[in-house]
């Protein structure tokens, strides 16, 4: 299977799909969001098991904000963050276990994936961060998934202070079930043993549980809405547009012309990357 954005290969009952954009920082655009529910498509026939992964050092740093633009931008009516949410509600329903494997920093939509995982395994270095706030957003889409994983007051407090959170504590929180220095074996062993679950139960399962929480479908319609109005909002659009056009961070007084160096705090953006 051949994508732009992805790279998906399986074997046995096992598919991987690594996030493969990695001069973006594995930044997820309209592109990669059709190719995953391409590879979801191809994959859940026949697999048991999907692995979401990244690069070793970005998992993935968030939304392309280079795929954003001005409030007059006629293109912007057609906006329609739904497909991104109901990507993260296959990843948490669909009949297969779904994994996130994560090395290096996962940013505001890359926890996302993370938190719509069922198993989620990482190395001690990786990071986990909601920088969305900096730019005056606020990560309506994912908040349903992470509520659901770490609770009301974590997730709130991920997102109002956006600052960085080790691997270790993720997992004293949930987001995380496994942190090791070697992540990779750590998956190997779980694969193991998660490919030798019968297919149909483990659909049979995922629909069970989907039906007693209920809370991911209900969502869908506020959290949508609410990203909708975030992306349309001017004064935000205009943040995302200095900080895409000129490399300016919104809290920062420098002229565009500066060569200075531009950081996030907790290292939660990428200048170059572009992405929250």
């Amino acid at each position: 299977m051949e994508f732009a954005t992805v790279r998906v290969s399986t074997r046995d009952a096992v598919c991987s799909v690594r996030l493969d954009r990695p001069e973006h920082g594995n930044a997820i655009n309209d592109t990669m969001i059709r190719d995953l529910h391409e590879a979801l498509d191809q994959c859940e026939r026949s697999c048991t098991v999907v692995v979401v992964e990244g690069g070793p050092d970005v998992f993935c740093q968030g939304a392309d904000l280079a795929g954003y633009r001005r409030a007059d931008d006629p293109g912007r009516a057609d906006y329609d963050p739904s497909p991104l949410y109901e990507l993260w509600t296959r990843l948490a329903t669909g009949p297969f276990i779904s994994v996130a494997h994560v090395r290096g920093g996962a940013n505001a939509g890359g926890v996302g994936f993370v938190a719509a995982c069922d198993i989620a395994i990482a190395g001690r270095e990786a990071t986990f961060a909601l920088s969305e706030m900096l730019f005056g957003l606020y990560p309506a889409m994912l908040l349903p998934f992470l509520r659901r994983r770490i609770g009301h007051q974590r997730a709130h407090y991920m997102t109002l202070t956006t600052k960085s959170v080790s691997a270790e504590q993720a997992q004293d929180w949930g987001l995380v079930d496994v942190c090791a220095d070697r992540s990779g074996t750590a998956l190997a062993q779980h694969l193991g043993r998660l490919s030798k679950v019968p297919k149909e139960a483990v659909a049979s399962y995922k629909r069970y549980v989907s039906g007693l929480e209920g809370a991911l479908h209900r969502d869908r319609e506020a959290a949508v809405a609410a990203n909708r109005e975030i992306f349309t909002d001017p004064r935000t659009l205009e943040r995302i547009t200095r900080f895409v056009e000129h490399g300016v961070y919104p809290w920062e007084r420098v002229p565009v012309a500066s060569e200075s160096p531009l950081t996030t705090p907790g290292g939660s953006a990428s200048r170059d990357g572009r992405t929250a």
